[in-house]
């Protein structure tokens, strides 16, 4: 193989393992193209990301939301996605992404679920309803629902690709290294000719645990085209306080994390090296109920809660968030309420009636029913009780307090915090007041409203929103309280590129045998969502961004 009257060692090389790399490496060699996968990890965390992640894909119109009484379009998915995104860089840093994401929309609407069923993958019948929003029609959030579980989650959403990769490494067309880390794209003349870095010791640790560092070696490879797949910096606490918007408030002084340790962003900067230009560095996606996990696989685990809408949610101080911060409805505005609080946790209390309806857990190791596929388990969601990683949450989670009374509740909220910030007094008098709103059918309290009107969903109805009833109701209880902290996921900014996937420079041309995909490049142009995500795109944006670039990279070698 020859570029440019140099020798080459492969076609392609991908530099990254997760999905979007894995569906960006198979596509090529789908075409008949070789290609070279590096990876800093073990093989044990092939997927990367998304084997941990709960599964959850955006559809529009899909057979799934029919089958629930749900009337969706493309144009209503555009309209949410423009009040969402809130694009207003839109002659330079957002030109790319809302481009993308009109293509997006339209993929979600199409080719998406026939092409993944293709390969295999079944959905859960009932479609969640997440980022409900709470704002005007054209504000902020699905109107409808539109979160599709895939049947397997996390693992069932890799299988396919990961099936893909062993044909492709059996017939040659695919050569995968692991503990390969990149540390330099190499170019000549502006153009991205290969890539070198660092081989690092052989490592037995298990998915998701922090791997060695140590080196043993170096490599380079040329190659025709590279292809950076190497996700965000969701896992690098230092990169994302140095990057935090104002209009977030303050940075969190602790945080959790929402992802393994090798989520570093690295790759961003070693690209920007070599000419490719980073935009929307801003744009970051934080979850407001993250707790700890109490058996956790790395540093400063945290799962989030996936909450249904009837929690009281209370800031550090015990004061009740404002409309329409209800759980559920808009993680970054939620986020912005409690940064500006200046603490960086804050509280639910509920009840065992609303726990057993409506806490859900992110993540493929929090749903063994739902990833395993096992149809029983999923049933006996619906019998009494919390599901069996709730309740192990409730028996040995650090941020879990049980009490029968509210001043018991109150004062074991006040012990898991250094400064004794909750009056019961105070917190009393809010939930006596919205106690007495539930009295009639009717009520001036937002939160109630909206849980009655998502009852009216009948996915809601039958899992997911329990029955509004009076918190301080003794038959409803035990109390609960749930010490809810920032959790880091995902980066919304990142590599600009064009509709095909060229990483771009500087002055928006495309850099000579560079691509990008995934969460590097914003799912999509450097930013496909702007400001928010309406759910469901995260593991989407890969798809499709490593499906566009590898077809991309195909067209171009042929």
């Amino acid at each position: 193989m020859k570029q440019w009257g140099m020798l080459v060692d492969y076609d392609v090389i991908v530099v990254g393992a997760g999905l979007a790399g894995l569906v960006t490496a198979t596509e090529i060699a789908d075409s008949g193209i070789k290609v070279l996968l590096l990876d800093q990890e073990p093989e044990s965390s092939l997927g990367g990301q998304a084997w941990w992640s709960f599964g959850g894909l955006f559809l529009v119109n899909s057979p799934e939301q029919r089958r629930m009484g749900i009337k969706d379009s493309t144009e209503l998915a555009w309209q949410d996605w423009l009040g969402t995104a809130g694009f207003d860089r839109e002659e330079d840093e957002d030109i790319w992404g809302k481009k993308w994401a009109r293509a997006y929309v339209e993929f979600a609407a199409g080719e998406k679920r026939e092409w993944l069923h293709n390969m295999g993958v079944r959905f859960f019948p009932v479609v969640g309803w997440a980022e409900r929003g709470g704002y005007l029609a054209d504000g902020h959030g699905n109107s409808v629902p539109r979160f599709h579980i895939v049947w397997g989650t996390g693992p069932g959403i890799v299988a396919p690709f990961e099936r893909k990769l062993r044909e492709h490494i059996k017939n040659g067309l695919i050569e995968y290294r692991s503990r390969h880390r990149v540390d330099r794209l190499l170019t000549r003349n502006g153009a991205v000719e290969g890539v070198s870095g660092s081989i690092l010791e052989p490592s037995t640790v298990s998915r998701g645990e922090a791997s060695s560092r140590e080196i043993i070696g170096e490599f380079e490879f040329k190659a025709t085209i590279v292809a950076v797949t190497s996700g965000g910096i969701g896992a690098n606490h230092d990169l994302i306080r140095k990057n935090w918007p104002s209009r977030l408030g303050t940075p969190p002084r602790q945080m959790l994390s929402g992802v393994p340790a090798h989520v570093d962003g690295r790759m961003l900067a070693i690209t920007e090296d070599a000419g490719g230009r980073i935009v929307n560095r801003d744009r970051m996606w934080h979850y407001t109920e993250g707790i700890k996990n109490w058996n956790p696989v790395w540093n400063l685990h945290g799962i989030r809660i996936l909450p249904g809408p009837s929690s009281i949610w209370l800031d550090a101080k015990g004061r009740r968030f404002p409309a329409p911060n209800f759980p559920g409805f808009d993680t970054l505005g939620t986020l912005e309420a409690i940064q500006k609080t200046g603490y960086s946790y804050s509280w639910f209390i509920l009840t065992q009636k609303i726990i057993e309806r409506e806490f859900a857990l992110s993540g493929s190791e929090q749903n063994p029913d739902l990833t395993g596929k096992s149809i029983k388990q999923v049933l006996e969601r619906a019998l009494p009780g919390a599901s069996a990683p709730v309740q192990a949450f409730m028996d040995k989670g650090e941020d879990f307090v049980i009490a029968n009374t509210l001043a018991d509740l109150v004062e074991g909220m006040n012990n898991l915090t250094d400064k004794k910030l909750l009056q019961l007094k105070e917190i009393e008098k809010q939930i006596q007041a919205r106690d007495r709103e539930i009295e009639n059918p009717f009520t001036k309290d937002l939160q109630i409203t909206a849980i009655r009107g998502a009852r009216k969903y009948l996915g809601d109805k039958l899992i997911r929103v329990a029955k509004p009833h009076k918190i301080l109701d003794p038959k409803n209880g035990p109390l609960i309280a749930v010490k809810l902290n920032i959790i880091s996921r995902k980066t919304l900014g990142g590599l600009q590129t064009d509709l095909s996937a060229k990483v771009l420079d500087s002055l928006g041309n495309p850099v000579p045998g560079l691509y990008a995909a995934g969460e590097v490049s914003g799912f999509g142009g450097g930013g496909v969502h702007g400001y928010r995500a309406l759910e469901g795109t995260f593991l989407g944006g890969c798809l499709f961004s490593g499906r566009v670039a590898g077809r991309a990279i195909a067209a171009e070698l042929k």
